[in-house]
């Protein structure tokens, strides 16, 4: 994390995409500054530093997901969501508990790689031009069997090489060479997956079989994309990517556990039932949160210092709920509000990826210019809150569906009417609204 995001700047930094929420976002951002600050702790104290994880209490549609999301993204952080209710206790059908670890080196390996490509962009684009040059001029080899460089640096190939920049060849097609793989792919099932035996079977079917080439026939602008990423891998060393992504993750690694209120057993003990095995799932989780290592098919990953973030509505279960030991590696809880009007009114105006403006920049694309007065704002947000306390509290997420019943009409017939500009007014999203609004069967369907 770069040094210079203080806790206040990282909740400006939140507050461009997440409305209100205040408690939430300190407490997060101070989170997120205490791993940079261990990473400066003396070595002999900084092992023992461990992350506070976090439970995020509010209903759904209020920011919990998103707040996580950001946060990541601002630590340049390997991060991964998981449902809790897809995880199962050992011994019942379901995935197992570590798969999130091994999912979260996934992703971290992917970022990784992808730095490392960027890093060598333009060298592999440089590469991919010789060989598209090559294809569409071959030189004559000399009798070893090389190419003499300044057949290379030939006028005529100075030529060719602008031509190219200039995209002149993008639409002719020529043949050329890129490697393929022929591993068919198998999935194993047993009581023991590959995954915790530290295998990979594509790689291994991969190593045996080796790396085939193929010749395709394709056009050059294509033969651009393709030829420049097989020469940014060949330009990268995976050992290197793979261990700096192993670090990542045991350093930066956040793991958001949504819906965890679900995997709180609610009946009572011996009495069997569909909660037979949620306290079974805390337990299953309980190591992974304390720290423990996990088998992946990229090495041993260690979760000591892994931030999880759970959270959940909990209108039936408390925190209080989960089994003593999982409550005691969550020390942190923070209670996120229900959305009002006011706040709907902001959510739909001030953040950089407004709903709004995510609607006014797909009919662009149409050629159509669409805007909102301010009253009609106002209006969509009275609509989203009142819909929300009548029927059923979904949060911000009312907005969309409210957004969509609004301009069906429109989204349906730009590019084909030939309209150029729309403006909505509050009397266009009252008539617009107010009747799904009224039939309370309606409105359950619809909004």
């Amino acid at each position: 994390m770069p040094a210079e995001l203080t806790p206040q700047e990282i909740v400006v930094e939140l507050d461009c995409y997440i409305i209100g929420q205040r408690e939430a976002k300190r407490t997060v951002a101070i989170a997120l500054r205490n791993r940079w600050r261990r990473q400066q702790a003396p070595p002999d104290i900084q092992e023992e530093i461990l992350p506070s994880n976090i439970i995020l209490i509010g209903p759904t549609g209020v920011g919990k997901t998103e707040i996580a999301r950001r946060l990541a993204r601002l630590a340049g952080a390997p991060f991964i969501k998981v449902e809790a209710t897809k995880f199962t206790e050992v011994g019942y059908v379901g995935r197992d508990v570590e798969s999130m670890i091994r999912d979260l080196a996934d992703r971290s390996i992917s970022m990784v790689r992808e730095e490392h490509e960027s890093r060598v962009q333009e060298r592999a684009k440089g590469l991919a031009q010789e060989r598209i040059m090559d294809a569409l001029m071959p030189p004559l080899p000399t009798p070893d069997g090389k190419i003499p460089e300044e057949k290379r640096s030939s006028a005529t190939h100075t030529k060719l090489r602008q031509k190219l920049q200039n995209g002149d060849f993008d639409e002719r097609e020529i043949e050329i060479e890129v490697s393929t793989d022929h591993s068919p792919m198998l999935q194993v099932f047993g009581p023991m997956g590959l995954e915790e035996m530290g295998m990979n079977l594509q790689d291994l079917l991969g190593n045996l079989s080796g790396r085939r080439r193929k010749k395709r026939r394709i056009k050059v602008r294509e033969a651009r994309r393709l030829l420049t990423k097989e020469e940014a891998q060949k330009l990268i060393d995976m050992d290197t990517v793979t261990r700096e992504a192993l670090n990542r993750v045991e350093e930066s690694g956040i793991v958001f556990i949504d819906e965890i209120d679900k995997i709180v057993s609610r009946m009572q003990k011996n009495q069997g039932g569909a909660d037979v095995s949620r306290e079974g799932v805390q337990r299953d989780l309980l190591p992974i949160v304390e720290g423990a290592t996990v088998t992946t098919k990229h090495g041993m990953v260690r979760t000591d210092h892994i931030l999880f973030i759970a959270s959940g509505a909990f209108h039936v279960a408390k925190p209080s709920d989960l089994i003593p030991e999982m409550q005691g590696r969550f020390p942190i809880r923070v209670e996120l509000h229900s959305l009002n009007e006011e706040d709907f009114y902001r959510i739909l105006t001030q953040p950089r990826n407004a709903l709004l403006k995510q609607y006014q920049a797909l009919l662009l694309a149409e050629g159509v210019s669409l805007t909102f007065t301010d009253n009609a704002v106002r209006a969509i947000a009275k609509t989203a809150a009142r819909v929300n306390a009548e029927v059923e509290n979904i949060g911000a997420r009312r907005l969309h569906t409210i957004m969509t019943t609004l301009l069906d009409d429109l989204l349906f017939d730009a590019g084909s009417t030939g309209v150029a500009a729309v403006e909505l007014d509050a009397s266009a999203v009252n008539a617009r609204l107010s009747e799904i609004v009224e039939n309370r069967d309606l409105s359950q369907f619809i909004l």
